[in-house]
Parts: C-alpha cells; sequence; structure tokens
C-alpha cells in the first residue's frame, strides 16, 4: 500500500515521536492482544485474513451495495447500544480484551444521534430515530452541571473532568433531533453545553478545556468541528451570539492554515504527524460551518486542506493514516476512521464546488471501506463494524478492535454515497 522506500522514513519518525518507554508499552500491549487472539475464535480468522490482505494488497473494493452495507452499519451501531447497561454507546468492540464490550461514551454517542436519525430518514425506520432519542435522553441525564460533557468512557459525576470537543459533539445529536422533535429536557442541556462552549472560548477564537485523554497543549484545532454544531445550535433559536462564536472558532483555526494546505496542532498525540481523524475533524468543521454562514473563505480552506491528501489515495483506496507538514505519509497502516471523515468531507466538497475529483476520491475511499468492512461473520459483536485500523493489529489507532465512530463515519460516507449514484 505504501511505496517500501517510504518505510525507513516512516519507522524512524514513529521511534523519534516517543521516548523508548513509550514503545516498549506499546510492544507489549500488541504483544498481549496477539496472545489473546484467540478468545473469539472467528476474530482469530478475521485477524488473520486483514494482515494477509494488508500484505498482500489484495483488498476488494465494493462498487454499489451501499443500502445493505449501510444496514449493517446501522445495525452494529444498535448492537453496540444494547451492549451497555445504560443508553450510551459502547465506546467500542475488543474481541482480544476479557471483557470485550467497553462501557458507553458520550463523546461519541453524541454524534451517533445524527448518524442514526438520518439513517432513519433514509430507511424509513422509525427504531432507529427512537434509539437516536434515547441516547439523547442519556447524554442531558449524564451531562456535567456546567453543561460541559465529560471525557473518556462514562464515569460517576465525582470522576467527571470535562472537554470541549466533546461537548461540541453532543451538541451535534441534539441539535440533530431538535430540528424535528421537540423535546425540552433536551433543548435545555443543549443549550447548557452551548453555552459552556461560549465560556471555554478565549479571545483569539480557541476553545481551552482539552481535557485529560488528549496530549496537553494550548491549542487543538480540531476543536473547530464544535463550530459546526455552536453555529447549528444558533440557528435553530435564532440567537446570533451562538453563530458569531462559532464563526470566531472556525477562522481561528482556517488562520492556522499553511501555505501548502497542513495544519499544525491537529492531533490527539502527534501534532508533527496527525491523524488522517483529527485532519477530518478539522477539515468538516471548517466545510460544515463555512457552508451553514454562506462562507466560502471557510469552504476553501477545507478543499485547500483536502486536495493534497488525494494524489495519496491509490486506485484501490488505501490512506495512510498519517501525514507529515510537508504532505508525506508518516504511517505505514490506513485509520479507517479518518478514511470515512475525509471520505465524507470529498462528498460533501463534491456537492459544494462540482469538482469530481472530490467525488471520485470519495468513492474510491467509501469502496475501500466497504471492502474492509466486516460483512462475513454473522452472530459476531463484530458483524457490520470497521476496524480502527488497517492492518487492525499492526495499525497505530483504535489497535484490534472496533471503536464506533469508526462505523459511525462509514454510515455517513455510505449514506451521502448513496444519495451520490444508485446503490
Amino acid at each position: 500500500m505504501i511505496p517500501y522506500s517510504h518505510l525507513p522514513g516512516i519507522l524512524a519518525s514513529r521511534w523519534r515521536s516517543a521516548p523508548a518507554k513509550h514503545h516498549y508499552w506499546v510492544l507489549r500491549q500488541h504483544l498481549t492482544r496477539w496472545k489473546n487472539i484467540g478468545l473469539l475464535p472467528e476474530f482469530s480468522d478475521l485477524a488473520w485474513r486483514d494482515h494477509w490482505n494488508f500484505f498482500t494488497h489484495t483488498v476488494h473494493p465494493v462498487s454499489g451495495a451501499c443500502d445493505h452495507h449501510a444496514d449493517l452499519a446501522a445495525t452494529w451501531l444498535i448492537t453496540a447500544w444494547r451492549a451497555t447497561p445504560d443508553d450510551g454507546v459502547s465506546l467500542g468492540c475488543f474481541p482480544s480484551e476479557a471483557t470485550p464490550w467497553r462501557p458507553s461514551y458520550p463523546e461519541t454517542t453524541g454524534y451517533i444521534i445524527s448518524s442514526l436519525v438520518h439513517y432513519a430518514e433514509h430507511a424509513n425506520d422509525g427504531a432507529f430515530r427512537d434509539a437516536a432519542h434515547a441516547m439523547a435522553r442519556w447524554e442531558a441525564a449524564v451531562q456535567m452541571p456546567s453543561g460541559a460533557v465529560q471525557g473518556g468512557p462514562v464515569v460517576a459525576a465525582d470522576r467527571q473532568t470535562p472537554a470541549v470537543f466533546n461537548t461540541g459533539m453532543v451538541l451535534d445529536g441534539f441539535c440533530t433531533l431538535l430540528e424535528t422533535t421537540a423535546d425540552n429536557i433536551i433543548q435545555n442541556a443543549a443549550r447548557k453545553a452551548a453555552d459552556f462552549l461560549l465560556r471555554d472560548q478565549g479571545d483569539d477564537g480557541h476553545f481551552r478545556t482539552h481535557g485529560d485523554f488528549v496530549t496537553h497543549a494550548p491549542i487543538k484545532t480540531y476543536n473547530c468541528l464544535c463550530a459546526w454544531s455552536l453555529y447549528r445550535f444558533g440557528q435553530l433559536i435564532n440567537e446570533r451570539g451562538y453563530c458569531q462564536a462559532a464563526l470566531h472558532a472556525a477562522q481561528a483555526s482556517m488562520n492556522l492554515q499553511t501555505a501548502n494546505g497542513w495544519f499544525p496542532h491537529n492531533c490527539l498525540t502527534r501534532p508533527d504527524a496527525p491523524l488522517t481523524h483529527t485532519i477530518g475533524y478539522t477539515l468538516q468543521g471548517l466545510l460544515e460551518t463555512g457552508l451553514a454562514a454562506g462562507r466560502e473563505d471557510l469552504v476553501t480552506s477545507a478543499a485547500r486542506g483536502m486536495t493534497p491528501m488525494l494524489g495519496a489515495i491509490t486506485r484501490q483506496g488505501f490512506l495512510p493514516g498519517r501525514f507529515h507538514a510537508d504532505w508525506t505519509p508518516a504511517s505505514f497502516s490506513s485509520c479507517l476512521t479518518g478514511n470515512a471523515q475525509l471520505a465524507v468531507v470529498c462528498f460533501r466538497l463534491h456537492q459544494a464546488l462540482g469538482d469530481r475529483q472530490f467525488l471520485d476520491a470519495a468513492n474510491r475511499l467509501t469502496d475501500f471501506l466497504k471492502g474492509v468492512q466486516v460483512t462475513d461473520y454473522p452472530c459476531t459483536p463484530m458483524q457490520g463494524a470497521l476496524a480502527g485500523s488497517f492492518p487492525m493489529f499492526l495499525g497505530e489507532y483504535m489497535t484490534a478492535g472496533f471503536p464506533n465512530w469508526a462505523t459511525k463515519y462509514l454510515l455517513d460516507a455510505l449514506l451521502l454515497q448513496s444519495a451520490t449514484r444508485d446503490p
């Protein structure tokens, strides 16, 4: 997938990115996962096949069949929701762990609400909307008194710590429900979340409370995705102050963009080589806020940030999971969540600009993802899911598991692809 000539530089960069002690613990975690791979025999079979496909370049992209793959993805999200004792969605399924399903994850449950509402409309199936509504009520119940949403998996109220990004993602779900449903509990929770974002924003437009689950830094560029939900809330209740704050946040992130389209301060762990996951957050935040507000400069910024990666997407649809500031690949594996997010961005850029290079990229990315989505293991907790990385054990992101947000963004991409061409 990656030219072999790039591997020495990628490996050297990865080694320099953290102390030797960190790499030691990462290696131990990898070995433990491999040791426990047989806890679910079907997972062992899937993992070996996944790595064979990676090293032999034999992933078979799937053209069409959007509705079938979307149904598998949406059904898996409901399975992840039912896997918890509350109405949150499990962070994900990690079959090499003794307890495969992790606890509910407020951050991503928030924007899964939006995906399920949209899927309910697409499939004309109210059960998915009912599930989304239950998730939103749960989010309101576990919201912090400040209006913030906690970082990390759900914990007792006395252990919660606020995270601005998580708050914006839950506000996204609230807004999607409120666009068609009157619910005072959710509307009050949405206002509390929006007010927290306003209080957290600095004079420079950047949000500050990044939380305890990412590396500490004054700026996280990808927080501009919060601008989209904040702008939507301002439109929903017709209060311009929220919209103005949202545009200030988007502008602050756009101002960081370098001449070649790259963004600094834009990763959970490695700002020198950000994941496509956080690149996708930034581009989606700029694009959607720009489209909502009629700000052509924000849309252009998103296009400038996407264009340098188009040439890195292979004919099959593989995309490296990290990029350096000169847009050279910084990872030999692929971050599948990032692929799905960037497919969404490309579909939306094509809709906005009519540029077919974005449509071609979106289709290649999405067809590749359909090729690696779990579709052959019914009656297992993996069926319909998308892994964190490709290959799933040697990849860098959410290794050896199926984080819920990978499948959420796959569903979003599939719905856009279905709307763009015949399923």
